[in-house]
């Protein structure tokens, strides 16, 4: 099992091209109230965005196939942040995004169609890539015994789901690497940037 783990994580750092920065998982073992609560909201965005691809393309028997579980998946996620939330007494409120999501989604192509759906799709691969390595990347630099497992707990759900996106992106998308490639650099760019706020999926924080 660990094995397989292994070669798993080795895939997202393949895909994903660059690891998160040291200077993010410092940052984030010392804000742990901040990381839990925004790890909150990235799973109920993560359902949200699931029935959204539901609403948007119900013709589409793979997608909603994959989506309709994803989601209920997702909530479950959310509910279980925050029972750690609450046990831990942080307060669980709104907090404004890091410009991570916007800035792969403003360069989703305008047109409707396949075009539109392969971005959509290419750009929730990314999303889920980076989760996964980002909670195999902290797990050894959290002191919370409780936290660092269920983080190890979430990593071959949050795989599948990369996998999942990527597989509907190239089922729909037909031959996406160059477009997989332009999103990627753009992710990367931001990951390895000074940001204005630390989120979990952000870049640097600055000081």
């Amino acid at each position: 099992m660990l094995e397989r783990l292994s070669i798993d994580i080795q895939i997202l750092y393949d895909f994903l091209q660059i690891k998160t920065p040291e200077a993010w998982l410092n940052y984030a073992v010392n804000h742990i109230p901040l990381l839990l609560v925004d790890h909150a909201h990235c799973e109920r965005k993560a359902a949200a965005t699931a029935i959204t691809f539901i609403s948007k393309y119900p013709e589409r028997k793979e997608l909603v196939e994959v989506m309709s579980p994803l989601a209920r998946e997702e909530l479950l996620h959310f509910e279980k942040v925050i029972d750690l939330i609450a046990d831990r007494n942080i307060n669980f409120d709104s907090l404004n995004p890091s410009e991570y999501g916007i800035t792969l989604h403003k360069r989703v192509t305008k047109r409707p169609g396949p075009e539109r759906l392969r971005d959509q799709l290419i750009i929730g691969a990314i999303i889920e890539a980076r989760s996964c390595e980002r909670f195999s990347a902290l797990i050894p630099y959290l002191e919370d015994k409780e936290l660092a497992k269920f983080y190890t707990s979430l990593l071959r759900s949050e795989a599948r789901h990369f996998t999942d996106y990527l597989r509907l992106a190239r089922l729909y998308g037909g031959d996406i690497n160059e477009r997989l490639s332009y999103f990627l650099s753009i992710e990367n760019r931001f990951i390895i940037s000074e940001d204005t706020v630390f989120r979990f999926h952000s870049g640097i924080p600055g000081k």
